[in-house]
C-alpha cells in the first residue's frame, strides 16, 4: 500500500513537472513549428488535423463493435465499447476546461493569452480536444492490451503534432490533452461493469 502511493506520488510529481515544462517551451516549440514548415507538409499535417477528431473515431469505434460482435467477442465488444466512452470523456472534459480558460490559439493576434470563459473556437486552445480523445482512445486499447495498442498510440502522437503544425494549439495544449486523454482510459478501463481489467487477451 505505501508502496503503490509513492508510485502515485512519483506519477504526479512527473506529470506536474512536463506540463510546467511544456509550457515554459511554448514559445520555442512554436517557433521550431514556424521555421520548419513545408507545403507539402502542411498539407499532410491539414489532413491529419482534419481526419483526427471525433467523428472520425467514433466512426472507427462503431466499425470496430460491429466487427467485433459480428465475430461474436464479447471481450472485444467490451474493449472497443470502453474506448469510444474514454474517448467521449476525455473530448467532454477538454471542452469543458477549454471553454473555461478562453486561451488564444497560436495564430490569433491578441495581446491577451488567457481570457476567461469564451465560446469562440479561436480562444479555445487549451487543452486540444483532438489530442485528449484520440489519446483516450487508443490508451484504452493500450491498458487493455499493451502488445497489440502500443503501435497504435503513434496516431495521437501524430495528431498532437499536426495540431502545433498548424498553429491551433501550443505544446502545452497537447501535453495537457495527452494527460486528459490518460486519465480518462485509465478511469474506465478501471470501471468494474466494463471488467476490461479482468480480460485475457491472449485469443480473440
Amino acid at each position: 500500500m505505501i508502496a503503490a502511493v509513492g508510485w502515485w506520488c512519483l506519477i504526479l510529481l512527473g506529470a506536474a513537472a512536463l506540463l510546467v515544462a511544456s509550457f515554459y517551451l511554448d514559445v520555442s516549440a512554436q517557433s521550431w513549428m514556424t521555421q520548419h514548415r513545408e507545403p507539402g507538409v502542411r498539407d499532410f499535417m491539414k489532413a491529419v488535423s482534419r481526419y483526427g477528431d471525433w467523428p472520425e473515431h467514433l466512426i472507427i469505434g462503431f466499425a470496430l463493435i460491429a466487427i467485433a460482435f459480428w465475430r461474436g467477442s464479447k471481450k472485444w465488444l467490451r474493449i472497443f465499447a470502453a474506448m469510444i466512452l474514454a474517448c467521449a470523456l476525455a473530448g467532454l472534459a477538454a471542452r469543458v476546461v477549454k471553454i473555461s480558460t478562453g486561451r488564444a490559439r497560436p495564430n490569433v493576434q491578441t495581446e491577451a493569452t488567457w481570457n476567461g470563459p469564451k465560446l469562440s473556437s479561436r480562444f479555445n486552445a487549451f487543452p486540444s480536444g483532438h489530442t485528449a480523445l484520440s489519446t483516450a482512445f487508443f490508451a484504452t486499447l493500450a491498458f487493455a492490451s499493451w502488445r497489440i495498442g502500443a503501435g497504435f498510440l503513434v496516431i495521437p502522437i501524430l495528431i498532437a503534432f499536426s495540431r502545433m503544425y498548424v498553429a491551433a494549439h501550443h505544446l502545452s495544449d497537447v501535453v495537457c490533452a495527452a494527460m486528459i486523454g490518460i486519465v480518462a482510459a485509465w478511469v474506465v478501463v478501471g470501471w468494474r461493469p466494463l471488467q476490461i481489467r479482468s480480460l485475457k487477451l491472449h485469443g480473440t
